[in-house]
């Protein structure tokens, strides 16, 4: 769970992922959106992969992220049980 909420501390990798929500994304396609060198985009997605907040295709040369939706759900349960339900937050 501390990778995930690694992953998710950082505003880049949290805007790839609300991109990611809408549909999978090649790499290049996600590269066109983000004003970062090639490197640093491929350390977000390494973060994310290994979070398991993300999972990759591979067709040939080309790598299609796709949003692992149930890390997320899971990480977002895990946070609301630390709120007591009644507690009135």
């Amino acid at each position: 769970m501390n990778e995930v909420f690694k992953a998710l501390s950082d505003p880049t990798r949290r805007e790839i992922l609300r991109v990611l929500r809408d549909s999978p994304k090649t790499a290049g396609e996600l590269a066109e959106l983000f004003p970062l060198a090639k490197s640093t985009l491929s350390g977000h997605f390494n973060v994310l992969k290994a979070a398991g907040l993300v999972r990759t295709e591979k067709e040939g040369t080309t790598i299609t992220y796709h949003l692992n939706a149930t890390v997320m759900q899971d990480a977002l349960t895990h946070i609301m049980g630390f709120f007591k339900v009644g507690d009135g937050l």
